[in-house]
């Protein structure tokens, strides 16, 4: 089994006080990504180029202290692709692929950090250019690659994705244009990219269980008061081989719960 897993850590060195590198540890997946990552290449070197034996690649934002990805992996990656071409969002540091290629298959394992919408309508403007831009972008690629996407999206899809779904409906997060693109990215036709969302594959029929976010207001993680934010993305023969998933919802390095599947392939 290949176990992937992913995750927005709000800030790595926070993390790392929180004792991430040990539950990596105990976890042991082949491959983590991780998204919000805060950090620069002067905080990485002597500190966070490896963890829990996983060696670490990264996409810096270069604004410092902010968004940010990385992908921690067992396996040497055949190529590693540091942005996705869009000069205004890859000084964001947001999205983060490296590849297995062997001449037998093509494979990549991305980690993207969507844009939030949510501190008003400059960065919701911001994020509508992101999906207008990414959304060609992934449709080119699975065209020529087998691939899972992982990350925190920042767009609950569907009414079951989201504990307040009625109230949140005008909101950044779970507007209809968003969740119209997610419809998009999922759905098969002549102007559809057709991916696969691994975790309704899966369990397609949750609600409280999905929840992978929460606000840090009043008592919305204990009330379960959650969003499902966090994603595993594949194209179709990919998402076919996943096996299992575990949200973690009891781990606390930020206001996002790890999300792990098991796919039935190895490296």
């Amino acid at each position: 089994m290949f176990k992937l897993t992913s995750l927005n850590l709000n800030g790595l060195r926070s993390a790392a006080t929180k004792g991430v590198a040990d539950w990596v540890a105990e976890l042991a997946p082949d491959c983590i990504c991780m998204q919000e990552i805060r950090v620069q290449a002067s905080d990485v070197t002597g500190r966070f180029e490896e963890m829990a034996g996983l060696k670490g690649h990264f996409h810096f934002a270069e604004k410092k202290g902010y968004a940010g990805t990385a992908i921690y992996t067992r396996h040497e990656p055949s190529d590693i692709v540091i942005g996705w071409g869009n000069t205004e969002f890859d000084a964001e540091g947001r999205y983060l692929e490296l590849r297995f290629d062997t001449p037998a298959r093509k494979l990549s394992i991305i980690s993207s950090y969507f844009p939030s919408g949510s501190s008003g309508e400059e960065r919701q403007a911001a994020k509508f250019r992101f999906l207008e831009g990414f959304f060609p972008y992934l449709n080119a690629l699975q065209r020529d690659r087998e691939f899972i996407l992982c990350g925190d999206l920042n767009i609950a899809h569907k009414e079951a994705d989201l504990k307040n779904w009625k109230s949140n409906q005008k909101n950044s997060g779970f507007l209809p244009e968003e969740r119209a693109w997610m419809t998009r990215l999922l759905e098969r036709g002549a102007n559809d990219v057709g991916l696969i969302d691994v975790y309704r594959h899966l369990q397609p029929d949750t609600t409280d269980a999905c929840y992978t976010w929460w606000s840090n207001r009043g008592q919305a993680y204990a009330k379960n008061v959650g969003w499902r934010l966090d994603y595993h993305l594949a194209t179709p023969a990919t998402a076919a081989l996943a096996r299992s998933e575990a949200i973690f919802k009891t781990i606390k390095f930020s206001d996002h719960a790890p999300i792990t599947v098991d796919y039935d392939f190895t490296l």
